[in-house]
């Protein structure tokens, strides 16, 4: 079995090598960088499975790297890890193309286990195909003929939800559970960020069928 590989960014260096030796315990692949740059350069060398990712770096905010990687195509998950719980700061992590976040000071096995949950949670197994829109799960990708759109994990979960169900309305309580590993905390304004980045995509595939909000219930691909 091929062990997940995940990428630490987090300027600290001795808060980096213990997360380092203690995620190698538990079987990751993990490499350590402390710079955004250095991330960038990582992760256009050799795909990563999950990153986790410091917002207070010496030379980026955390975010920001977040959005440039999202635009560069990497769909590999992100843990934030952050000192500032505030729910402005939680609601732009998310917005930035982040699937989960750990306030600092956090536990290991916990951080364990959100690592494991993403990397495991890849949704269905085949692919998913709704109309002329086929979904992915290999590849998160959405596409409509030649044209496609990469998928942040968060959002290929979302997508994959709705596409089960197509034409009917999935309650916003069941989209969160399958976007989101159990426990995090994710807020109405979240799920609906993430849905009005997957209706962008989704304009941008020629024929893809539409995400339609069905009030007071949640939404609707059709």
């Amino acid at each position: 079995m091929i062990a997940p590989r995940v990428i630490l960014v987090e300027d600290d260096v001795e808060l980096r090598s213990m997360v380092m030796r203690g995620l190698r315990e538990e079987g990751f692949d993990v490499e350590g960088v402390g710079t955004g740059r250095d991330l960038l350069a990582r992760i256009a060398a050799r795909p990563a499975s999950a990153l986790v990712v410091d917002i207070g770096l010496p030379d980026a905010d955390g975010r920001d790297v977040c959005l440039a990687l999202r635009a560069q195509g990497v769909s590999a998950p992100v843990i934030f890890l952050t000192a500032r719980d505030a729910l402005p700061d939680r609601l732009s992590g998310f917005s930035s193309g982040g699937d989960d976040y750990l306030t600092k000071p956090f536990a290991l096995a916990e951080l364990v286990a959100r690592l494991h949950a993403l990397v495991r949670r890849g949704g269905p197994e085949l692919v998913l195909d709704v109309g002329p829109l086929r979904i992915d799960p290999a590849a998160h990708t959405a596409s409509v003929g030649d044209t496609t759109a990469a998928l942040t994990p968060t959002e290929f979960r979302l997508l994959a939800a709705l596409a089960a169900r197509p034409g009917e309305a999935v309650r916003r309580r069941t989209l969160t559970q399958a976007g989101w590993p159990h426990g995090a905390i994710v807020h109405e304004n979240t799920l609906d960020a993430y849905v009005a980045r997957l209706r962008r995509k989704l304009r941008a595939l020629p024929g893809a069928p539409e995400i339609a909000t069905v009030h007071r219930v949640g939404y609707a691909l059709r």
